[in-house]
Order: C-alpha cells, then sequence, then structure tokens
C-alpha cells in the first residue's frame, strides 16, 4: 500500500461499405451505435480550457513522435469533464482568418465514425489554432512498425490496419471528404483496445496555403510534385505507401518497391520477422494492391471501394481483440463499490468540493493533535506556531490558496510533530494553482503522518489523475476505499 514508493515509482514530471464490419470485440451494431453516442458534439473551446487541460501547453504533455520540433504540436490533455484529449497547434499565422478555421474545423467535425479519431472540437483565440480530438493512448502506427519494444507487429494485426483506414476513408468519401492530407503510419493511432483508428487531423489542411505534406518527398503522390495539388486520388497513392509499411515494417521509398514487384521479388519486400504468419498468396495479394494504388496515373488507381474488397478476404482472425493480437494488457477501469464524499469528489476532479469536505472535516482525524498543542509550555515560539496555524486557516477558508500555502510552509517548519492535516490542505491549495506534482507530493507527506488515512490516498488519487496517471490514480481510490471501510467496519464493532 505504500504510495510513497511502490505506487508512484515511475511518476513523470509530467467507421458505408459492402463489406461487413470485422470489428472483433464489439461487432455488436447496438454497441457500435451506443460507442458513437459518447462522442461529446463539436464545440468551440476557450484557449484558458486547453491551456489548463495541458497544463499550459507543457512540454511533457507533447504527443507528437518528434515533440517541439513538430511544426503543429500535439499534446495530450485533460478537459475538467475528466475527458481525455489530444489538442493540435497550429503553428503561428497557418489560419490567420479564425472564422476561415472554425468553418473548416466545423465541417470535419460533422464527419464521424468509429475507425477515425473523431474530432470534438477547435479554438480560435488571437494568433491560437487548435483542434481537439478524442485521445488514443496506444500509441502510432509508425511506434509499433518501426520503433517496437518488445514484439513485431504481427501480420493479422496489419491486415487489421489496412482494412480498418480503408474503412475510414471510404467513409470520408461518401461524405464528401475525399482529401485527407499527407496519410501515413504517424496519422494512424490505436485506443484502449488497440484498435486502429485514422486521425480526424488529416481531413484539414496543415493552413490556409494548402501545403499538406510534410514527409519525404520520395513518398508524395507525383501529381502533387508536379503540380502542388491534392486530389481525391492522391489519397490512395499514400495508402499504398501505408501498405509498404505494413508489408515491409520499414519506410520503403515506392519507387524502389515497385522495382521490387516488377522484378517479382516480392519477398524482398517483406519484413522478415512475420515469417511463418501468412500465406504467400495472401502477401502477393496486398502487394499487388499496393502496385495498383502507387501507379503514376491517378486514374489508374483503384477507388476506397476497392481497397475494401480486396482486403477483406485476407482477414483471417477477426474473432480476436485486437489488444489480443498486439500483446496489449487492456486496462479495465472499476471504481470501488465504496467510495465517501471525498473519494467521489476526488474521482471526478471536483476540487471545489474538495476544499468543503476539507474545511467541514477540519482536524479531528488527527485525535489530541490541537490538545496537544494548547498544552505546550506557553513560549513566544508556540504562539507564533499557533498564529500560523490560524493565518493560514483563514487563508484556505478564504480560497486564498498562495496565502495558505505560504502559511502552512512556514508551520511545517515550526512544527515538531508533523500535521497530516496541514499537508493535506497544502496539497489541494497547490492543486488550485495548477501545482499538480508538489500536491502529490504533499499528499504522500499527509500518507506518512497517517500511514492508513484515506484522506491521503484520495488526494494522491487527486493530483495523479491531474498529472495523467489514470491507472495509478485509480489504484489510489481503490485504496482510499479499502482503509474507509476498515476504518467503518471497526467504528461498527
Amino acid at each position: 500500500m505504500g504510495c510513497f514508493q511502490s505506487k508512484t515509482a515511475h511518476h513523470q514530471s509530467p467507421e458505408g461499405c459492402s463489406p461487413p464490419d470485422t470489428k472483433p470485440d464489439s461487432a455488436n451494431g447496438d454497441q457500435s451505435e451506443q460507442d458513437q453516442n459518447q462522442i461529446p458534439r463539436f464545440k468551440e473551446y476557450g484557449l484558458n480550457e486547453l491551456r489548463k487541460a495541458t497544463n499550459g501547453f507543457s512540454s511533457d504533455y507533447i504527443v507528437s513522435e518528434s515533440g517541439d520540433k513538430a511544426p503543429n504540436v500535439v499534446y495530450r490533455g485533460k478537459l475538467e469533464n475528466n475527458r481525455l484529449v489530444a489538442v493540435k497547434r497550429f503553428s503561428k499565422q497557418s489560419w490567420p482568418d479564425a472564422q476561415q478555421f472554425v468553418a473548416e474545423a466545423a465541417g470535419v467535425g460533422k464527419v464521424r465514425h468509429k475507425r477515425l479519431v473523431n474530432l470534438i472540437g477547435c479554438c480560435a483565440e488571437g494568433d491560437e489554432r487548435l483542434l481537439v480530438s478524442e485521445y488514443m493512448p496506444n500509441d502510432t502506427l509508425s511506434k509499433h512498425l518501426f520503433h517496437w519494444d518488445k514484439l513485431p507487429l504481427p501480420w493479422e494485426m496489419r491486415v487489421r490496419v489496412a482494412y480498418y483506414i480503408a474503412q475510414a476513408l471510404d467513409h470520408c468519401s461518401t461524405e464528401n471528404r475525399k482529401i485527407y492530407h499527407d496519410l501515413n503510419a504517424y496519422r494512424v493511432l490505436f485506443d484502449e483496445d488497440g484498435d486502429p483508428h485514422l486521425s480526424s487531423f488529416g481531413l484539414m489542411k496543415n493552413s490556409r496555403d494548402g501545403k499538406s505534406y510534410s514527409t519525404n518527398l520520395a513518398y508524395t503522390p507525383p501529381e502533387f510534385l508536379r503540380t502542388g495539388r491534392v486530389i481525391p486520388e492522391s489519397v490512395i497513392y499514400s495508402y499504398g505507401t501505408v501498405l509498404l509499411d505494413l508489408l515491409s515494417g520499414k519506410h520503403i521509398p515506392p519507387s524502389h518497391a515497385l522495382d521490387l514487384i516488377r522484378g517479382k521479388n516480392v519477398l524482398l519486400l517483406m519484413d522478415s520477422s512475420l515469417e511463418g504468419q501468412y500465406a504467400n498468396d495472401d502477401a502477393t495479394k496486398l502487394v499487388e494492391l499496393a502496385s495498383k494504388c502507387l501507379q503514376s496515373e491517378a486514374r489508374d488507381r483503384p477507388d476506397t471501394e476497392f481497397l475494401l474488397t480486396a482486403v477483406s478476404p485476407l482477414q483471417k482472425q477477426k474473432e480476436v481483440a485486437s489488444h489480443v493480437l498486439m500483446g496489449l494488457t487492456k486496462s479495465t477501469v472499476v471504481l470501488p463499490t465504496m467510495l465517501s464524499p471525498l473519494g467521489k469528489a476526488c474521482a471526478r476532479i471536483d476540487l471545489t468540493a474538495v476544499h468543503d469536505i476539507l474545511l467541514k472535516t477540519g482536524y479531528k482525524d488527527e485525535e489530541g493533535a490541537e490538545n496537544e498543542l494548547s498544552f505546550q509550555e506557553w513560549t513566544q515560539q508556540v504562539q507564533e506556531m499557533l498564529n500560523t496555524k490560524k493565518f493560514g486557516d483563514i487563508a484556505f477558508r478564504d480560497k486564498d490558496f498562495k496565502s495558505a500555502i505560504d502559511y502552512y510552509s512556514k508551520l511545517v517548519v515550526m512544527m515538531s510533530v508533523p500535521s497530516a492535516t496541514v499537508f493535506a490542505r497544502r496539497a489541494l491549495s497547490y492543486l488550485m494553482i495548477e501545482q499538480a506534482e508538489l500536491a502529490l507530493r504533499d499528499a504522500m507527506q499527509a500518507q506518512v503522518c497517517i500511514p492508513e488515512w484515506p484522506t491521503a490516498f484520495y488526494l494522491q488519487a487527486l493530483a495523479l489523475s491531474k498529472l495523467g496517471m489514470e491507472t495509478d490514480a485509480q489504484d489510489m481510490l481503490n485504496d482510499g476505499a479499502t482503509f474507509e471501510a476498515k476504518r467503518h467496519n471497526s467504528w461498527r464493532n
């Protein structure tokens, strides 16, 4: 149970189409509709809301694989309703016209599908232009193909990626969103179930001038090199480059891959780590599809419906869940059966409710603490300590959290016996001014003072949740509920 070591050891300063749907673990149509209904309506967010969600656009929250070197940086964020999101921040002056930006984003926001990372909002304030989408926690296709840690992406999962992305593109086409900008392995992301989704960010240009391709020119469609324009057939070409990535497990320029295909050296194209996982006929069919997509003349490339028809028969393990194929541990969040009002407030990150509860609780969980102070020898030092505590409590009551932190910090130094309540109050004060790491430290110190104090665990859960460490936060809620139940039973007996 010792959070001080075990729970935070790794803490860091923070979808139509004619073929049938094959989502393995949610094939039920009702479930799919239910999932879609959970996606919030597209809305405009305030800049302050998104700044708060990303901890001031902290570098610790950047999820772009190239970090802050990317021209448009993507951050992980958490909204006040506890929803995790991805926030794309465009470079300055990419979209000078705020109304045009919002109109473009709203258009993309109407395109909803279970195979897309759906766009749920935008922001255009001052020079800032931001997009807000669902958050995908299990990295990009690029990471799983080119930078894997334990196991290479298996063949069946690669086929599933090809099919799911074809579904997303086909849906976009039917919704008259036939242009997808710069389709590549970075634009495919995996959700908590390990299912691949196509980022909705690619449905919108990176800037008003339409400069759409940021990848190596060797991978861009020939017509873009000739005219600087993207057409619907350009998306099919880029899909072909993704097929090459899936087949080879590495970046292969289309010109080189086509030379291998024309020379019938298909095996030289295949990822050696996939040996024994696929039938040669299936690999050949996927290679042939890539070849069709990569035709130099746009009119010779297939459409999205052809992609679906070609890839669907290659799936041989439709019933196996994606996270199983990928070897991912699927975390199922189960809330404790018993949470006190304080635990519930921390679980929903309701800082105002937490503040009210701590005020009402006072120091009563520290038996004898206040009496101990009153019986000490009456010295000037003790009087100063009592006054410091009094001023700290008044500031905390009046929500002057910076002053409360100052007074409580002085009190911590002065007291010979540390107070868990003081650490708890200072922890919440730190949370109120967006300093979650310091709040976590104080909540841990409160646990040291009273090892089985539910309040200390609930405040740690709150701080961890603010830092985006959901699994650890859930552990803390569970621990707090356990000690709550233990205390309740002891009182009853």
